[in-house]
Order: structure tokens, then sequence, then C-alpha cells
């Protein structure tokens, strides 16, 4: 039995993580993703599968996050009628995160297509819709972590808790081949140690081939005090300027976790008692998913729940779903912290608070995750002077701080520890999910400690029998 891995999304880049284990006898997808980017590139990546939806008889989806999961209605909507397999908290966080992601397009689209008719341009339109996205959650079959699935009759998987976001999972699959068993590990994406609410990652059992990220292949996390003390400078500073924080955040577990720090400062009495707002009717969904499965939460988290210590700021915090109540935060001019969805700028009501402050010196836009290549958000982090948000420029005058190490991936040495783990028994160890250069520097470092590495270029198919 020949087995072969197609290497679509996420490859030599972030987003987008794709890829298919292949034989005569079946074609299993791990991930679909959604490439995150420029609109008409967006449209164009996303639209292209490396086999034909139906073609395909299951997938493995390792996480909630849409550059993981976000395709999943394309796929459906394409003809793909398979099961997807994934932990039971990813497959609760997807029936939010998907639909939401589907009326994120249809709004956007919709908003964009009045400035397009101005000039005398087509509309724009949806990847997929709202309902494309719901008819797709029947698909998702949510099971435990450590315990053996059974996919078709020579593959199983195995879910151990990645420590990534709520859910997380580096799936572990065994193929049968003849009188032998192939084991693969996909540690895509990889968690921290000792960060807030969740468990540390778990280190796979043995594996013959292994998928590793790479996001930040080349870089060192700050710790994460050193976090939490950059936070509280600019929550103060920014207040006593009388400026607002925007902060752009992921709805899933970065949002959570800026909370769970914000809460922590106003309770030590670091920071003034400003409004703080998480406007995303996403994030509001997520928040109550995490109050359902404890079994992910570490020590902490549990013990702060028991005793009531209000970690998620419930009490504190104002959670926003109404859209009007959206647009009334623009007309307050006073010190407050907005923290909206999406994480990369690219959709939904951050770019409307981006559109109403970035141009007033006396507001932060703190950047607290990766931001991929060709998105809002890069171009905010590397500071451009003028930044287009649906499709008019904007001047960049408010204050811009990056923290990196809210970051939810394991760093250069974070990775190197969880690969040497395989040392002397793993056969390969593909790199993905990184940006190429940092790819390429954290081929450099396994190579250097005398691991066996490759790096696939986009859309390449490997016969593992030759690698």
């Amino acid at each position: 039995m020949s087995i072969r891995i197609k290497f679509h999304g996420a490859v030599r880049t972030v987003t987008g993580s794709h890829h298919v284990i292949m034989n005569e006898n079946f074609n299993i997808a791990i991930d679909c993703g959604l490439f995150q980017g420029h609109r008409a590139e967006f449209y164009e990546r996303n639209s292209a599968f490396p086999l034909e939806p139906e073609q395909l008889d299951a997938v493995i989806l390792s996480h909630a996050h849409i550059d993981h999961s976000g395709n999943i209605p394309n796929l459906v909507k394409n003809g793909f009628k398979g099961k997807i397999f994934a932990t039971a908290a990813t497959e609760d966080l997807c029936s939010s995160m998907l639909p939401d992601s589907g009326h994120i397009q249809e709004e956007d689209a919709k908003f964009v297509s009045k400035i397009r008719a101005r000039k005398g341009l087509p509309p724009a339109r949806p990847l997929y819709n709202r309902e494309d996205a719901e008819a797709s959650l029947k698909f998702i079959h949510g099971q435990p972590y450590r315990k053996p699935i059974k996919v078709n009759d020579a593959v199983s998987v195995t879910f151990y808790d990645a420590g990534h976001v709520l859910g997380s999972s580096n799936p572990y699959i065994e193929i049968k081949d003849g009188t032998e068993t192939i084991r693969i590990g996909y540690a895509v994406d990889l968690g921290r140690k000792d960060i807030p609410i969740l468990k540390d990652p778990e280190v796979l059992p043995e594996v013959d081939y292994l998928f590793l990220e790479s996001t930040y292949g080349g870089r060192y996390h700050s710790s994460i005090d050193e976090a939490k003390s950059t936070l509280q400078d600019v929550v103060n500073r920014t207040a006593e300027r009388g400026g607002k924080i925007i902060i752009p955040s992921f709805a899933l577990e970065r949002t959570q976790e800026i909370v769970y720090y914000l809460t922590q400062l106003l309770q030590e009495n670091k920071i003034p008692e400003i409004p703080i707002y998480v406007d995303s009717p996403l994030a509001v969904n997520i928040t109550e998913v995490f109050l359902r499965h404890p079994e992910c939460y570490d020590e902490e988290m549990k013990r702060a729940f028991e005793e009531r210590e209000d970690p998620l700021g419930t009490n504190r915090i104002k959670y926003i779903t109404d859209v009007e109540e959206s647009k009334r935060l623009n007309y307050i001019h006073e010190p407050m912290i907005i923290i909206s969805a999406s994480g990369m700028c690219e959709a939904g009501r951050i770019l409307h608070h981006l559109r109403n402050n970035i141009e007033d010196a006396r507001n932060t836009v703190m950047i607290v995750g990766y931001m991929a290549q060709n998105t809002l958000g890069r171009r905010i982090v590397e500071r451009h002077e003028k930044v287009k948000i649906f499709g008019m420029e904007h001047n960049l005058k408010a204050e811009v701080v990056v923290i990196n190490a809210f970051s939810a991936h394991a760093d250069r040495n974070d990775l190197l520890q969880y690969a040497l783990h395989f040392k002397g028994k793993v056969k390969k160890i593909f790199i993905v999910h990184g940006d190429e250069d940092q790819s390429k520097m954290l081929l450099e470092l396994l190579e250097k400690n005398g691991l066996p590495v490759y790096l696939p270029e986009p859309d390449e198919e490997v016969g593992l029998n030759g690698v």
C-alpha cells in the first residue's frame, strides 16, 4: 500500500491548513482551513481543493481556529459527504464559529458591494454564507481525548491535548499497511507550557512521521508576566491621555486570555476602572462554550471557578452582541478598552473600530496575536503610514503596541524540545504552518540537532516510502 501526503494549505505560509493522506483505498484530509489575505486571493485560494471534495472519505480536524476549520462549509457545499472527526469542545466551538464566518462574509460582501457599486464595479460575493455553514455542522462528530477512533478499516485517530486553544488536539493517526502500522503525528498547532486557562500540551506517542508547525520557528516569546506588565502599562498611559485601547483578537482563546489578565489587573487595582467591552457575538458564544468544557482547564482555572473568582470577568466586562450598541461605542469619547474580532483585522466588527479610531493619536491599537502576511493586521504591525479599510485609505496615527508573548503557539525553543522527544525514532519531520523564513529557520535548527527534516513546497505530493 503506497501512502502519500499532499501538502496543500499552510505550507511556507501560516493560514489555510489543509493536507491529504491518500492511497489507492482512501483519501483523508487533515484540517480544512481558510486562507486569509487579500479578497481576490482569499476567494481564489479557498476555492481550490487538492482533490474534488466528494473524493475525500473523511476529515480529521485538529481545532476550531478558522485557519484550520473555516473552509469546511465550502468543502461540504462542493460535495463532501464524509465524516469530520474532532474533539467534543471543537465540535461545540465550530457550531458558533463556522456560521459566524459565513455571516461575516455575507455582511462584508454587502458593505464592499456598496463601495464597488459607486465605482461601477460588480458586487462582491461571499465564499459561503451562514446557511452553508450551518448545513456543514452535521458532518462534525465530537470525540473524547485519548480514545482511538476508527476512521475506516485501515485508519484510526486518537486526539491528544495540544494545549493551544480550547478543544485543540494533536491528532495521532495510525494506518494499517499490510502487517505494519504507520504512525503519523500532527502537531499543528502546538501550544505553550504554563499559560493560563488550559492544560499543557501532551507529547504524542512514538511516531514514524511528524507534521510540525513553525509559526514562531525563528522567534522566542517573552514571559507571560512580562506581557501582563506591558498590558498594564498600555492601559494606564492610554487612559491618561484620554484614548481608547483597540485590541483585535481571535474570538477563540485570545479574547478569553486577555479578559483573564484584565480581570486580574482590575482585582489588583493596577489599572483604572475604565469600561471594557468585548464586542463580538462570537466571543460571547465561545465564552459560553468555555464554561461547558472544564475538562480542558488547568488546575489553576478549575480552582478559580470553584472559588467563584470570576476569572473570565463576566461580572465586570460588558459583552456586546447588538449591532447598534456596537456602533454607539464610536460616539463615546472617553477612555475604554474594546476587544473585537477578527484577530488578523480581515473581517468583522474590528474593521469598523479601526476605521473610527486609528487616526486619533490618543488611541492605541494593541496587537496580541500573530498577523499573517498580506493582512491588515500585518500592515498595522509594520506601522504603514496609510492603511486601507473597506477600500478607503486611513492615516495610521494611533500608537501601535505588539505583544507577542500572549501567543498560544510554541516558540522556537518549545518546538525544538518537542521534536527532540522523537529523535532517533521518527523517520521524517514535515515542517508546515509558518512563513517561509520561519520554516527555514526551524528546519536549520532541527537539522543541527540531528533530526530528519523536510520542508515541502505548496501542493507537493510526497510518498512516505521515499522520505
